[in-house]
């Protein structure tokens, strides 16, 4: 089992996040509302790999650069990094070794999130 089950980051501005979200990793996310908290679930496909989570626009959670890490798995790192801006690369395409590479990036809400690819 993997460890991570479910995850959430945090958001000021659900439009400008999904946005960003859904351009650079190329999927689409689907709005909902749960218990009066916006929301935007990132695709799930039931027994399949991984974990999902949400953008989540609330007072509790706030957004920013020591934010948890989080790190969406790619096919091809250099195409997600291609649809990003200069500025928002934190850390290039990195190797490591027999487990592929990663990179990190800024969301459109300051958040440091990570990419990874075999």
């Amino acid at each position: 089992m993997n460890p991570v089950g479910w995850f959430e980051i945090a958001v000021t501005d659900m439009e400008r996040a999904i946005a960003f979200y859904e351009k650079t990793l190329g999927m689409t996310l689907k709005r909902q509302e749960v218990s009066g908290v916006h929301m935007a679930w990132f695709p799930v496909e039931e027994g399949g790999y991984g974990a999902t989570g949400t953008l989540i626009a609330c007072e509790e959670n706030t957004p920013g650069a020591s934010s948890t890490m989080i790190y969406f798995s790619v096919e091809n790192i250099d195409e997600v990094l291609a649809r990003v801006s200069d500025s928002a690369i934190l850390i290039a395409k990195t190797p490591i070794g027999d487990f592929g590479v990663y990179a990190h990036i800024e969301d459109s809400e300051g958040n440091r999130v990570g990419l990874h690819s075999h």
